[in-house]
């Protein structure tokens, strides 16, 4: 199955790093809070998408080493990658906020399952992962 996309789902210690959504016309899921990621660009691969969209969005170079748990999910006929990734703390200190998006911020995972404006398909994705973790 062909891959369209890519979020990651990163921890900085025990938070989320979260994007609020641009407020746009006809943007999906306008003003809702969203993980990093985005779309595949030309051949690469799914974590390389996820890695690049993270980099782009919050300035971070996460390393694939840090991914741990990964999934692909079935979306329109095309595959939409999931990435869960950990980072210490402290690499909040070096987001440096791109141009898409109002604004991010460090959200509890419980914040983010239960908060009526986040992007529900990324809500779901996080609790696979859970379920899987605390199962």
């Amino acid at each position: 199955m062909e891959f369209y996309g890519a979020k990651l789902a990163l921890y900085l210690g025990d938070q989320l790093a979260v994007i609020l959504r641009d407020e746009k016309p006809g943007l999906p899921f306008a003003g809702y809070w969203d993980l990093p990621g985005g779309g595949r660009e030309g051949n690469e691969t799914p974590i390389a998408c996820a890695l690049r969209e993270c980099h782009e969005e919050l300035g971070l170079n996460v390393p694939k080493a840090s991914v741990i748990w990964q999934r692909a999910f079935e979306e329109a006929g095309c595959a939409k990658w999931f990435f869960v990734a950990k980072q210490p703390a402290d690499m909040s200190k070096n987001v440096q906020f791109g141009d898409e998006g109002q604004r991010w911020m460090l959200m509890s995972e419980q914040e983010f399952l239960a908060h009526p404006k986040a992007v529900p398909a990324f809500q779901d994705r996080l609790k696979v992962w859970i379920g899987e973790r605390d199962g």
